[in-house]
Order: C-alpha cells, then structure tokens, then sequence
C-alpha cells in the first residue's frame, strides 16, 4: 500500500486498538493516532464482559457475542490479562436475569444462603474478567507485532490525520467535539483498586439507573471496586468521598474488602449516545471516515464485535483473528 492507501485508526482505547488490531492483521496498513495512549477511559474499566448503557439491542447483542467468542480465546493466554471467572449478579429486588446472562457457562439462580443479606435473588454465572491495564499492553503488543504504528497526538481535525484513504474515528467523547456529535454525553464512573484480601469470584449488583453501583472484580494480587455512573459528568479527577461510598458498599456485601489497602484510583467517562454509531461517511477529499463510538459502558464487551464491522465496512473481505 501506498501512504495514500493506509488507514488511520483516531483513538487508543479499547475500540481503537482492537479496531487497529484487527485490520492490521487482515494486511492492512495502520496508523494509530492518539492523545493518550492507551486511553484513559478504558483503562478505569473494570472491567466484565457484559452489556451495559448501550443501544441497538439487536446490533449490540451481535458484536458482543463476537467478543466473548474472542475473550474465551485469550482467557487460555494468561499474559492477555483475560480469565473466565465465576462470580454472581444480585438484586434487592425479585429481578428477572438479563438475558446475555442466562446463556453464559455455569448459569443457574442462586440458592438463598449464597446471597448477601438484603439481596432477594441472584444468578451464578461464569464471564470473562478482563485486567485492563495489562489486557491493553496486550493490544499494543499484538498490533507492533502485526506491523501496525502508533503516534500520539490530539487532532484538531479528521484532516490532521494525514493522507489516509480511510479514518476510522474510535474517539470515544472526543467525537463530541471532533465530528462534532452533540448526542454524544458522558456517564462519569470510579472504581477504587485495592489489595486481594483472598477474593476469587467476581460480585455485581444490578442497581437499575441508580448512579451509586456495586461491584468488584478480582484480578489476582488486586481487586477493582465500583463504582458509579454520574450521569453528564467529564470531570477525571478522583472524588474522594465516591470513592469511600464505593469502598463501603463492596464491604458491606465482602467484609474482607474493609481491611484492603487502596491502591489506585480509577476515573473515565463512558462515551454514551442513543445508539452506538458505527457506519461509514464520505468526507472531502475522497476519504471514507468510519465512525465506530458511542459504546457506553460495554466499550470491552463490543470491542471486538465493532472491530469486525469495521473491517466489513472497509471492503476487506476477510477474517479477523
């Protein structure tokens, strides 16, 4: 390929460099450009495999089965930072199961003497846990390998890129400004990383839209606790106080989480929009810009399904790894 021909991925969090990945393993030459690299979003996520403040249900349920046929994939290779895990979904109230869950490995309603007091009912299953910071060195790793290229920088503009007879734009909330795309809001979360007290299985309370979540995912040595989803907030500093809500609430369901030292604090805004925009756009020049944003809070559970739509949009015509 010729400079000209190359592709431009816009983007290095988990939507980019999985996009990047994807093509660059199906022969194409890639460039990824990107203010932070990875990006800091997909580093604060949790991160389980699971759909979550996203839309279409039909387009959303598609790329994430793709996903998760890759995520049991990778959980084989433990340097990807991806393992299967065990663990429950809860609720205060007599909840029916999402319907992603009921089809996982392991699935079965829990019995009342394994629930947490003051939950109702809950469900056993097993999913993919994802360590983003390490699973995101992974990426970057499999791209080089893959020949693919990376450059940081904050672009003004899609004409920024440089010749490209594609963009892909995988900016998450920078999209807001870069397309522009008024639609696109962000929805705040924390998640507080602590020291493992001997946790193994993962716990998640289905709260409904309540900004306050509950949740912790253990990633070996360490454990992430969350969370919360503060609806059109893009302010990345730690907030002390959500942070001790979060630490509280996860203790009250895991006593053993009071004592574990706090390690890290983890902030990102969910790039949320009424759909996931993912669909190709003539821009001037003869450059095609294929949008792929908006993924809420299931950035890693669509990452790889997305990916894939990508490299279909682009005319490719072959596999993804």
């Amino acid at each position: 390929m010729t400079a000209a021909e190359r592709v431009v991925v816009v983007g290095a969090g988990v939507a980019g460099l999985t996009t990047a990945v994807v093509l660059a393993e199906a022969g194409v030459s890639v460039h990824v450009i990107a203010e932070q690299v990875p990006g800091v979003t997909s580093l604060a996520a949790g991160a389980m495999w699971g759909p979550y403040l996203v839309e279409p249900k039909d387009k959303v349920d598609r790329w994430g089965q793709r996903s998760l046929e890759i995520f049991r994939r990778l959980a084989e290779d433990p340097p990807t930072g991806v393992r299967l895990t065990s663990g429950v979904e809860a609720s205060r109230t007599a909840e029916e199961p999402p319907d992603w869950a009921a089809t996982l490995p392991g699935f079965r309603p829990c019995e009342p003497t394994e629930l947490p007091a003051g939950f109702s009912a809950g469900y056993r299953f097993t999913v993919p846990l994802i360590d983003m910071p390490t699973y995101l060195d992974y990426l970057l790793r499999r791209l080089d390998a893959a020949g693919g290229t990376v450059e940081r920088r904050r672009l003004a503009s899609f004409a920024d890129a440089g010749p490209a007879s594609v963009i892909v734009n995988c900016t998450g909330l920078g999209a807001k400004e870069l397309v522009p795309d008024p639609g696109l809001r962000p929805i705040r979360g924390q998640h507080v990383v602590v020291t493992n007290p001997g946790l193994t299985g993962f716990f998640s309370e289905d709260t409904g839209p309540s900004p306050e979540l509950l949740c912790f995912y253990p990633h070996g040595d360490t454990v992430v606790l969350g969370g919360t989803a503060v609806e059109g907030d893009a302010d990345l500093a730690p907030d002390g106080k959500a942070a001790a809500g979060i630490v509280a609430r996860c203790a009250e369901v895991e006593p053993r989480l009071s004592g574990a030292r706090v390690l890290e604090h983890r902030v990102g805004g969910r790039p949320t929009r009424g759909a996931v925009r993912l669909e190709a756009e003539q821009v001037g020049g003869g450059t095609v810009v294929v949008h792929n944003y908006g993924h809420g809070g299931a950035g890693v559970t669509l990452s790889w399904g997305c990916a894939d739509e990508v490299r279909r949009l682009i005319g490719k015509g072959v596999t993804s790894p």
